[in-house]
Order: C-alpha cells, then sequence, then structure tokens
C-alpha cells in the first residue's frame, strides 16, 4: 500500500501553487475545472524523487471554519535532505517572511525538523532525511 496523495483546500489555488514550486520545487499539472462542482479547481503538486503528491483545491464557498487545530490532519512533512538543508531552506524561508513556527531542532523522538506555514497558515515540517 502506498499514499498516493494528500489534499488540501485553499481560497487562493495560485498562490499556494507557486509556494510550493518555489520552495521545494513541485511540479504542478495543468489546473482541472470540475464540470460537475460550479467552482472546484485543482492541482496535483510531484516532487522530485517522487513520492506521494499533494492536491491543491479550492471553491469559492470555501468555509473558513475548518482551519485551526481539530480532529483530522495536523501537518505535512517533506524530507529533504541532510540537515544542512533544513538548516538553510528554513533561514531563506525565513528571510522571505515565511512564518516559522519552529526552527530547525532535533526533536525528543530524533527527528532533525522545522515547522513552517504555508500561505494559507498550514503546518509544513520540513525534516532531514531520516537515516
Amino acid at each position: 500500500m502506498v499514499v498516493e496523495h494528500l489534499a488540501l483546500w485553499t481560497r487562493d489555488l495560485e498562490r499556494l501553487r507557486d509556494f510550493y514550486t518555489r520552495w521545494f520545487g513541485a511540479t504542478a499539472n495543468a489546473v482541472y475545472e470540475s464540470r460537475r462542482r460550479q467552482g472546484f479547481r485543482s492541482h496535483f503538486l510531484t516532487f522530485p524523487g517522487g513520492g506521494s503528491r499533494l492536491e491543491i483545491m479550492a471553491v469559492p464557498d470555501l468555509d473558513d471554519a475548518l482551519y485551526g487545530e481539530r480532529v483530522g490532519f495536523a501537518h505535512v512533512a517533506v524530507a529533504i535532505g541532510p540537515r544542512e538543508a533544513v538548516d538553510a531552506l528554513c533561514a531563506q524561508m525565513r528571510d522571505a517572511g515565511v512564518p516559522v513556527r519552529s526552527a530547525p531542532r532535533e526533536t525528543g523522538d530524533g527527528y532533525y525538523e522545522a515547522v513552517l506555514e504555508d500561505p494559507d497558515g498550514n503546518l509544513l515540517e520540513i525534516m532531514a532525511t531520516p537515516g
């Protein structure tokens, strides 16, 4: 079994697409526009090296009540290479104004990670590749 993709709702599809393509080298497919659901648009983002994809989706009537801590997914984690890569990318993103929730550190369970926010406030964990 493989996790094929995860999905995130957004109000600004292009802004979120640009964030993940800029910072993580993701490639976006052409925008999909549903013929069945008025206003539904999405992109699938594929990251270098393969693995699970990220689907970003937008509809005009998206409800803000779904944001914040709640039952469900808490964050997306992306393994980007050695510890030095985590330090460098976190610094670049911070300098560009991306909110940093937790600077690079070793966690109690042995991961080396930093936690940032994407443009919609979703938590994004950038981590050293295990092993």
